[in-house]
């Protein structure tokens, strides 16, 4: 296959999924007039659903401005040579693979990040301050991006320094190590995020001693759940959006709050919401979520091994010296349809598990505490109670909210 043929390819990959993205956000956009669904009469009046709208409108505006500059600065790179140009720029610092691959991404992920700073700034300081979700302050925003440049450099320059030395060292073969690294390191990840990555970001403490740790103590002793560990995070401090979510596994598991969710929800509601974490626990969502992502980890980084020794692969984006980076470019866009393809899988499951945690929480503890708390949390959260069929199917990983609450009041 010539490079040039594969050159078309790319190409036509990334307009077709930008135009099917488009269309997909169209489709949704024609329902952000419907009228409010008669089960959330309760909690939302006409201004407050006009309010949810109104961001959705204008959030679905700022999308297609932003989706437009990410294709068009794309195929900018592949039609003009962008990334021939960082290649030769890498290849003049020095002959190391390694660190050409490196100078390589780090130029584009930091580089791309830096151009697109002015959207996520305008998204939070603009937008987001409009409806009255943003927290942050400037400074936090700089911080919180030298951080994750920070974490890229460390976490993802080491990872893609061992690929490529095993590529190096082992030839076609290196998948199978680097899959062993990933693999080691996703388990590691899992297991020690909270202690290690969220204090990078966040404060966390223990939930204090009162009436809700009690509770929440008393349904994990009812249903068998060990817990130990139940902390608050002060998610306050970047947005008024509320969340909840599990970590870890045997004596590193442990349950974090938000402190937003604590202000915003009765402690049953609290309750609810956990009972549902503790149903992924306990329908082994997430040993399964884990096993799923590691194995397909090891299927695409198989697949690369059967592309990444073909020079048309790194001539396809421009790149005149083939190599493992401009190749694992040019692999990654090829990939894309394949990852559309499983992400639907992926989705689909997740809905499936959170139907399954609902009704563990609704068996164990009660539905009616678990459907307030989700009209609370769409309410606070401006969420779109309306979404297109097809976008659900493409895009959520949960269930929309009406159907979430059929099934609990099933």
């Amino acid at each position: 296959m010539t490079n040039e043929y594969l050159f078309f390819i790319i190409i036509g990959i990334l307009t077709l999924q930008f135009i099917i993205e488009t269309c997909l956000d169209y489709l949704n956009a024609k329902h952000y007039n419907d009228p409010i669904p008669s089960e959330l009469h309760d909690v939302f009046d006409k201004e407050e659903y006009q309010k949810s709208q109104d961001y959705q409108k204008t959030n679905y505006k700022f999308g297609i401005i932003t989706s437009t500059f990410s294709f068009a600065l794309t195929l900018s790179f592949l039609l003009f040579g962008g990334f021939e140009w960082i290649d030769t720029f890498a290849r003049s610092i020095t002959e190391n693979p390694i660190i050409i691959a490196l100078i390589f991404f780090g130029i584009i992920m930091i580089g791309s990040d830096i151009i697109t700073t002015p959207f996520s700034y305008y998204a939070t300081f603009v937008i987001e301050e409009k409806f009255g979700f943003n927290k942050s302050t400037r400074k936090l925003f700089i911080l919180d991006k030298l951080k994750g440049w920070l974490m890229l450099a460390i976490l993802g320059g080491a990872i893609l320094a061992l690929v490529i030395w095993f590529f190096e060292w082992a030839g076609a073969n290196f998948w199978m190590y680097a899959w062993a690294v990933i693999a080691v390191f996703s388990l590691a990840m899992n297991l020690f995020y909270s202690k290690l990555i969220v204090p990078l970001f966040n404060k966390q403490k223990p939930l204090e001693e009162g009436s809700l740790k009690t509770k929440i103590e008393h349904y994990a002793k009812k249903v068998g759940f060990e817990l130990h560990n139940i902390f608050v995070i002060d998610g306050s401090k970047r947005s008024t959006k509320a969340n909840a979510y599990f970590s870890g596994f045997g004596k590193e598991k442990r349950v974090t709050l938000y402190d937003t969710l604590i202000n915003d929800l009765e402690e049953d509601e609290i309750v609810a919401v956990l009972a549902h974490e503790v149903g992924h626990y306990k329908r082994k969502h997430i040993i399964f979520n884990l096993i799923s992502s590691i194995a397909l980890t090891g299927f695409t980084l198989y697949l690369l091994s059967l592309f990444i020794n073909t020079p048309a692969v790194s001539l396809a984006i421009g790149v005149s010296v083939p190599s493992f980076h401009a190749a694992l470019i040019g692999f990654g866009i090829l990939y894309s349809p394949i990852s559309e393809i499983t992400g639907l899988i992926m989705n689909y499951m997740s809905r499936k598990f959170e139907y399954e945690a609902d009704d563990y929480a609704k068996n164990t503890f009660n539905a009616q505490p678990l459907i307030s708390s989700l009209k609370k949390l769409s309410k606070n959260s401006l969420s779109n109670l309306t979404p297109h069929p097809a976008y659900v199917f493409m895009h959520y990983s949960h269930p929309p909210l009406i159907a979430r609450i059929k099934n609990l009041k099933a």
